[in-house]
C-alpha cells in the first residue's frame, strides 16, 4: 500500500525555495514513481489562491490520481480549535493547526512541512499529539520532507 502523506502549503512552496528545493523535489520523484499519494485538502487550494502562478500550477501538472483529496469538515474545525485552545500555538496559527486537524483525522501516514516554528517542531509535535491522545484521536507523525525521501546510497 502507498504510504499517504499530507502536505500543506509550504512543501508546494518549497519546491521553488533554493533552500528547500533538493528534498522537496526528491519527494515529488516519489509522488512520481508511485511510491506515495499526497493527501490534499481544500484548505491548500484555499491557500493556494494567493500564491504566485508557478506555486499554484505545481500540482496541476500531475495527474489526478496521485492525489487523495479531503476536505475541511466541523470536526477538523473544532480540532483545530482545541489545539489553540490548549496553547499548543498562539491564534495566529490556526491555519497550521486546521492541517494538524485534517491529517489526524484522516489517518495519514505523515504530514509533511517545511514549518518548523509551528509544525515540524518536537515539542509543539508532543503537544499536538498529547491533545490528540486525550480526545480518544490516534498519534500524528509530522516530518519535514528531508526525512521522507532517500539519498540513494549512503
Amino acid at each position: 500500500m502507498k504510504q499517504r502523506i499530507y502536505i500543506d502549503t509550504s512543501v508546494i512552496g518549497g519546491y521553488f525555495d533554493e533552500e528547500f528545493k533538493e528534498a522537496t523535489f526528491l519527494l515529488f520523484k516519489r509522488l512520481e514513481q508511485g511510491e506515495i499519494v499526497f493527501v490534499v485538502s481544500d484548505l491548500l487550494d484555499l491557500e493556494l489562491l494567493s500564491a504566485p502562478e508557478r506555486v499554484r500550477q505545481l500540482l496541476q501538472q500531475y495527474p489526478p490520481s496521485f492525489f487523495e483529496r479531503i476536505e475541511l469538515s466541523e470536526e477538523a474545525l473544532k480540532l483545530a480549535d482545541t489545539y489553540i485552545e490548549e496553547n499548543v500555538v498562539g491564534k495566529t496559527s490556526l491555519e497550521d493547526c486546521r492541517h494538524i486537524a485534517l491529517a489526524t483525522l484522516h489517518k495519514v501516514d505523515v504530514l509533511a512541512s517545511w514549518n518548523f516554528k509551528h509544525i515540524v517542531n518536537l515539542s509543539r509535535i508532543k503537544e499536538y499529539n498529547s491533545v490528540n491522545l486525550r480526545l480518544g484521536y490516534s498519534m500524528l507523525e509530522i516530518r519535514s520532507p528531508k526525512d521522507l525521501v532517500s539519498y540513494g546510497e549512503e
